[in-house]
C-alpha cells in the first residue's frame, strides 16, 4: 500500500472532526422546564386529572374533549382526582388556570421541538404585560 500513513492519518483527523460535536456537548443535555404556575392555578392545587398524568397525557386528553363536545354533545367532565365537574373547554377551564402560554405551553413544547394545533381554531391568549 503507498502513502498508507497518509491515508490513516486522514481517516483519524476526517473522523475526530465528524465526532468533536457529539464529544464537546457530551454530558451537557438541557435541563427540562418547569412551567410556571399562574397564582391561580397555584392557589387551586388541583387540575382535572393528575399533575403526572396531565404532564404525560394532556394532549390526548383534549383530543378526547374535542371528540366528545364536538361529536356527543357532551360538555362536561367529572374529575377521578376530585370527583368535581368541570366544562371542557381549553379556553374555559384550562386556559383559566394556565393562562400564560409563553412561561407555561411554549416552554415545554420548544424544548420538545413540538408545534401543537390548538391555535388553530382557538384564540390565542394575550399575554399579560410584564411591569417593569
Amino acid at each position: 500500500m503507498y502513502d498508507a500513513t497518509k491515508i490513516l492519518t486522514g481517516l483519524i483527523i476526517g473522523i475526530g472532526l465528524f465526532m468533536s460535536p457529539f464529544f464537546y456537548n457530551a454530558g451537557k443535555a438541557a435541563k427540562a422546564p418547569t412551567p410556571e404556575l399562574t397564582p391561580k392555578a397555584k392557589e387551586a392545587k388541583v387540575c382535572v386529572e393528575s399533575k403526572e398524568y396531565m404532564r404525560a397525557k394532556h394532549m390526548q386528553l383534549l383530543d378526547t374533549w374535542r371528540h366528545t363536545v364536538v361529536r356527543d354533545e357532551v360538555r362536561y367532565f367529572r374529575s377521578p382526582v376530585d370527583d368535581k365537574m368541570y366544562y371542557m373547554s381549553l379556553q374555559q377551564t384550562c386556559m383559566d388556570c394556565h393562562s400564560n402560554k409563553s412561561k407555561f405551553c411554549d416552554s415545554c413544547h420548544n424544548y420538545m421541538g413540538i408545534k401543537p394545533y390548538c391555535w388553530e381554531c382557538h384564540v390565542e391568549p394575550k399575554e399579560p404585560k410584564e411591569k417593569g
